[in-house]
């Protein structure tokens, strides 16, 4: 495997802004308006989240589609993919035989695979690697002019969102599509429900809840989950990125982001201040580096409405995962499945429904056809940001304000350098005791 001693500082030195800013991107084959050509696809990332869902769900919006590169930083995971890819298109009983075009030598490990996908001749690359990674690829893929679907969230602390936040408007200047997988925006209940919040049809908000009641994802990679003696700090690390802080950002920021960018888009604003409170007291075994399993966050958004999350990823409780808001016309009550309203102004959808996880790449595929860029950077990075400033106020104890996070903080979770080797792991977060940084 391939290793590159590669700081995100040195990065951001050898392709500053504005070099980047210099590059004009040339359209892609596939932007010719009226002449239906196969879109060139590389997947960086082969976990579940690329294989199972990513690179099907694209298939399942558009099958003239080609995949013809595969990066992946564990040679393992690179190997099962193809695999695992033929038999989720099974499943949906899509045309693995005419999607699946990579070649061995198409097919990358370590930690510069992602520049290898791509430099192949790719029009569009999914981005499903663990979310640590993201500012530096979205920063690779632009400079090199590809169209991007990213999956959430899009960093893990204040530096990366400003890093991608940066990369994101280079995006738009060079006529780049960039489609977040925040997947729930494209629910058409959601829209709907949306729709009549800004009509007015519960008044003005006065104030609201979410929550994400889940159990504790015992069942991610288990046959990875004892730590092999071969294997460095940085290994095991983001072996079980999706439990470690600095590779996932906690549970707040790697999932709960999808509650949180509704309230967000609800509110029509980001935040401005947070407080809260959590810890771990059911995933404490070895298996799960330093993550929390429970929270309590109230963020304050303008003219002083506040709006509750709780958050857990414990088994044995009770399930629930939904936003309520109250306004002085009424309520509305918002999950994964129901939108409604009680009050002056009643309401509950009704309508047609699509798979937002395939619509969202549907959308991708289409604005890169027409030649019409979709770019949903600033708002990806405003929602991951929410979660960013809630898990630094929980972590902390501290009421933080969004100005102080978003442009004062230095917290950067990146490890010094890209490579396998020693990393010492940060104990998990004790309100009162963990500082601002």
């Amino acid at each position: 495997m391939k290793q590159h001693s590669l700081s995100r500082r040195d990065f951001f030195k050898a392709t500053g802004v504005a070099g980047l800013a210099a590059v004009v991107a040339s359209p892609t084959r596939a932007q010719n308006k009226g002449k239906r050509e196969k879109i060139r696809i590389g997947l960086i990332g082969a976990g579940s989240r690329g294989t199972h869902a990513g690179i099907t769900d694209c298939a399942e919006a558009d099958q003239d589609i080609e995949l013809i590169a595969i990066g992946d930083l564990f040679p393992d995971h690179l190997e099962r993919a193809p695999d695992e890819i033929r038999k989720a298109m099974e499943r949906r009983g899509l045309p693995f035989e005419s999607i699946f075009k990579v070649t061995p030598e198409r097919m990358f490990s370590g930690f510069d695979a992602y520049e290898q996908v791509i430099a192949c001749d790719v029009d569009l690359v999914i981005l499903t690697t663990p979310p640590v990674f993201r500012p530096l690829h979205l920063k690779a893929a632009v400079n090199a002019g590809k169209h991007i679907f990213v999956e959430k969230p899009v960093a893990v602390d204040p530096a990366g969102v400003r890093d991608f936040t940066t990369t994101s408007e280079l995006a738009e200047k060079k006529g780049l599509t960039l489609v977040a997988g925040t997947q729930m925006r494209r629910a058409r209940h959601i829209m709907a429900a949306v729709e009549q919040v800004r009509s007015g049809a519960i008044g003005t908000i006065l104030a609201g809840q979410s929550s994400r009641i889940g159990g504790a994802l015992t069942g991610f990679r288990p046959g990875e989950a004892i730590r092999q003696s071969h294997w460095s700090d940085m290994e095991w690390q983001l072996r079980r990125w999706l439990f470690t802080v600095w590779s996932s950002g906690d549970f707040l920021v790697e999932q709960h982001v999808h509650n949180l960018d509704l309230i967000d888009w609800l509110m029509d604003a980001h935040p401005v201040q947070a407080v809260g409170f959590g810890g771990r007291q059911a995933r404490t075994d070895s298996i799960y580096p330093n993550v929390w399993d429970h929270l309590s966050v109230e963020y304050k958004y303008p003219n002083g409405r506040r709006i509750s999350h709780l958050g857990t990823q414990m088994d044995g409780l009770s399930d629930r995962n939904d936003i309520r808001l109250v306004g002085d016309k009424g309520e509305l009550y918002l999950d994964f499945r129901v939108a409604r309203i009680k009050g002056e102004n009643p309401f509950e959808y009704s309508g047609p429904s699509v798979n937002p996880a395939v619509q969202q790449y549907r959308d991708t595929l289409d604005s890169i056809r027409s030649g019409t860029p979709i770019n949903e950077g600033r708002r990806i990075a405003q929602s991951t940001m929410t979660a960013v400033l809630g898990r630094i106020a929980a972590y902390t104890g501290r009421s933080v304000s969004w100005d102080w996070a978003m442009n004062a903080s230095v917290q950067d979770l990146t490890p010094a350098n890209w490579e396998f080797g020693d990393l010492p792991l940060a104990p998990p977060a004790v309100p009162g005791r963990t500082p601002l940084v």
